[in-house]
């Protein structure tokens, strides 16, 4: 790879195998499949998004005027709490706008005539393990329950917005469908538009595309007047590109050898602590604990001064030396858009590996953009 700084590099040919695929998906199954900013927001690669897709969901007022901006056309908008003073302008950015309560539908709705209003709804079920990031886990703040609909819906109400997946398959899409419909399916007749939200990761390699474009062929048939959405982030940028870091100390503690990286779990991997998850290491395989005193074994550490801004251990195929790149894969999707600035810690930047075989650096952060954040 070969950088002299660290750097996010999404590459061109795997971003578009991922759009070609989600395209044709959305042809086959008869579905809207658009792009979720809360996974990926590099709007620079937005003019390659637009030969594929047509709209993008928000979830926020930067989001929304992001959509319109840059992207070139209103957003679907989500937002858990619209606030008085942002909410006209997230409707002029906006096609589409779910509310996530009946109160704050009653408290906009007069103000928001101009869009298509959804209602995010709870269906009350969702495989997704890990806490942190289930929207329906309990006591969730996320959206109303069947109990709490009028049999009757407000005839503005044009839609339903229901998300509980994260990386899923389409057989946990298949058994929450199910969900879904047992709950809800006596107000279809009444919408004009459902979105299933995001999660579903149709780009990863053991994902049964063909069986999310039959159950939609299907749920067509039952519900033909149902425009469908879907929303994932992950699956546009699934596996499109690594984040490049360098070894510039090797420290030892009890044994277990530590190489401090120029870059950071908590400011630019911070899935990695939150799900956690432990990205791949490019050349490295993960190995247990017990072995992180074995030759050619490291744990990698983050230059920021949080105790816990480590993660591993990793068996390389040599012992590393300061200068050293090492690559984490797959670090385009939930990275670029989470960074943060804790002990001003610079970003690394972000290039396009071009098809052509250029690298192209889209942007490169510095002191400006620390104070900026602080200004």
């Amino acid at each position: 790879m070969m950088t002299d700084t660290p750097i996010y590099i999404i590459e061109e040919s795997r971003l578009r195998r991922n759009l070609k695929l989600i395209a044709s998906v959305a042809a086959k199954a008869d579905i809207e499949i658009i792009l979720a900013f809360k996974a990926f927001a590099l709007w620079k690669t937005f003019p390659i998004f637009r030969e594929y897709i047509h709209a993008t969901t928000a979830s926020s007022l930067s989001e929304a005027k992001m959509a319109l901006e840059k992207f070139g056309a209103p957003a679907h908008t989500y937002s858990p709490a619209y606030t008085d003073q942002e909410f006209d302008e997230i409707v002029r950015c906006s096609s589409h706008l779910s509310f996530n309560s009946l109160s704050q539908y009653e408290r906009f709705r007069e103000r928001a005539k101009t869009v298509s209003i959804g209602l995010r709804v709870n269906p009350e079920y969702s495989e997704v393990g890990t806490l942190l990031y289930n929207p329906c886990a309990p006591g969730t703040r996320f959206g109303v329950t069947a109990d709490k609909l009028p049999e009757q819906l407000p005839a503005d109400i044009d839609g339903f917005h229901c998300h509980c997946h994260c990386e899923s398959g389409a057989d946990v899409f298949q058994r929450s469908l199910s969900h879904i419909e047992e709950k809800f399916s006596r107000w279809f007749p009444q919408l004009k538009w459902i979105n299933f939200g995001g999660g579903h990761l149709m780009t990863r390699k053991d994902y049964d595309v063909d069986l999310l474009i039959s159950m939609m062929q299907d749920f067509h048939r039952r519900y033909p007047w149902l425009k469908v959405i879907l929303e994932p982030g992950s699956a546009f940028a699934w596996q499109t590109g690594p984040l490049v870091s360098h070894v510039v100390d090797i420290v030892e503690n009890k044994g277990i050898k530590t190489a401090i990286l120029d870059v950071s779990f908590t400011c630019h991997m911070p899935d990695c602590l939150e799900m956690p998850y432990q990205p791949d290491v490019r050349d490295a395989e993960s190995v247990e604990i017990d072995k992180a005193t074995e030759p050619c074994t490291y744990r990698l550490g983050g230059n920021s001064c949080l105790s816990g801004d480590f993660m591993g251990s990793w068996r390389f195929n040599k012992e590393l030396q300061v200068g050293d790149e090492v690559i984490f894969e797959d670090m385009i999707h939930y990275t670029t858009v989470k960074t943060n600035t804790f002990n001003g810690i610079t970003h690394p930047s972000i290039g396009m590996l071009h098809e052509d075989g250029r690298i192209e650096v889209l942007r490169r952060f510095g002191y400006e953009d620390y104070l900026n954040r602080m200004d």
